[in-house]
């Protein structure tokens, strides 16, 4: 399921970021009272009263400058509004409408997308009574709101939600396996997907980001069909600096939410880095399995013991991981694609997996006899039963007195558990902690 984007636009310092981290919950974008702070673009996952969509932070637009900085800022924030759902058009309460503004406000009601006007430091009654001439803009919604202080945000998240689209799961047939290929740029997904297919479907080159859309391809397999998602290769976002790559970046995170499993593919010469741990953990968010492909072990100078040994050195560098299965391959000269592919099946069966109720509190009652949770503040937290609410992903409930004293540290002992009596290899899992008698 590829979640709904909601992109946050703006002229610079109307507190575009401080609204976004409000929205978050947590700072992660820049801020500051200098203008234009914000240039490269951030997106993370948002949820509010159960929807989730994308929100993405942009940095200021000023149409019409002949600024280069300003310029690429304009453009990237025109990709926003391009892939976005909705629009967040932010304004400045407290300095009134102004030139810009309005450039802004005209360039948007062209773009035939939702929009909804989010009149920003509204810090008091007056303030807020002062957003209602906004409305000369020509965008219906105006929300007065303070990021600052959190005044109005509640109201302006519940009409985010009415305004996205009703986001469904794909129709896919029974049976059929969905399958991205990621990556950073020039590894060899090309080369990978090339090979499954059997013919050159998709440009191979030496140049890093020769793929910049995401292209399914449906294939059989010994008679197990998938369909590949080949994607553009993902870069830590703080080096995404040219548009194209943001464009692509983006699409990527898309495809990742549409898939089942996702295989990563590694250069083997370059070992398992921070933008590899962060792909995995933007897969591990979306909660889709897991396969680790390291690729050009062909080249890679090797004895006998050393996938071996490069797979513990993998493990040991990110132990967080342990769980994600890994296999050594060529993707050019085809040495053990098919074997990623058997692997994958592997993991989707784990992905689909359902274990009965009876089972679950068997080993919840083990768990808490080996290692009970502490107690905090000098409450006993008791766990009194457990049970599978999905599969694909593998999702599954636990009720207690006290959900909120529930620690991270034990959530993790809880999973490593878990793995360890039913498996569940490549699968990132997730527990929901609920007080009894909550649905």
């Amino acid at each position: 399921m590829a979640l709904p984007i909601v992109s946050v636009v703006g002229r610079p310092n109307v507190g575009k970021s401080s609204l976004f981290n409000r929205m978050i919950r947590k700072k992660l974008a820049v801020v500051d009272s200098e203008s234009g702070i914000t240039r490269d673009r951030n997106f993370t996952q948002c949820e509010w009263t159960g929807h989730d969509f994308y929100l993405v932070d942009t940095g200021g637009m000023v149409p019409g400058s002949i600024d280069q900085m300003e310029q690429l800022i304009l453009e990237q924030a025109s990709i926003a509004m391009e892939e976005a759902d909705l629009i967040i058009y932010v304004v400045d309460c407290q300095t009134g409408i102004t030139d810009v503004d309005t450039r802004i406000a005209r360039q948007l009601l062209r773009t035939d997308k939702p929009l909804l006007l989010v009149a920003n430091k509204a810090d008091n009654d007056r303030l807020e009574l002062d957003a209602n001439a906004f409305y000369s803009l020509g965008i219906e919604t105006v929300l007065p709101v303070s990021a600052t202080s959190g005044r109005g945000i509640g109201d302006m998240l519940d009409e985010i939600v009415k305004c996205l689209p009703v986001i469904s799961d794909e129709p896919s047939e029974e049976g059929v396996i969905r399958v991205a290929v990621v990556g950073r740029p020039n590894v060899g997904k090309s080369s990978f997907v090339n090979f499954l297919l059997g013919e050159n479907r998709h440009i191979v080159s030496d140049i890093p980001g020769t793929t910049r859309d995401s292209i399914d391809s449906p294939v059989t397999i010994d008679g197990r069909r998938y369909i590949l998602i080949d994607t553009a290769g993902l870069r830590r976002r703080s080096k995404v600096k040219e548009n194209v790559e943001y464009y692509t970046t983006l699409r990527t995170v898309r495809a990742i939410q549409r898939c089942d499993i996702a295989v990563i593919l590694l250069d083997a010469n370059d070992g398992l880095n921070l933008q590899e741990l962060k792909i995995i953990d933007e897969v591990s968010q979306a909660r889709r399995g897991l396969v680790l492909a390291v690729n050009k072990w062909d080249i890679f100078d090797k004895d006998e013991n050393s996938a071996q040994i490069y797979a513990r050195q993998i493990k040991e560098s990110a132990p967080t991981y342990r769980y994600i299965p890994s296999i050594f391959i060529s993707a050019l000269k085809g040495q053990r694609v098919h074997k990623t592919m058997t692997l994958v099946d592997t993991v989707y069966e784990q992905y689909t997996r359902r274990v009965a109720t009876s089972e679950l509190n068997d080993f919840l009652r083990e768990a808490i006899e080996k290692q009970p949770p502490a107690a905090i503040k000098g409450k006993w937290i008791k766990l009194y039963y457990m049970t599978q609410a999905e599969t694909a992903p593998p999702n599954f409930i636990i009720f207690c007195n006290y959900p909120k004293l529930i620690q991270e540290a034990y959530r993790r002992y809880l999973a490593n558990r878990l793995r360890e009596r039913f498996g569940f290899e490549g699968i990132p899992i997730e527990f929901k902690i609920k007080s009894r008698g909550s649905n």
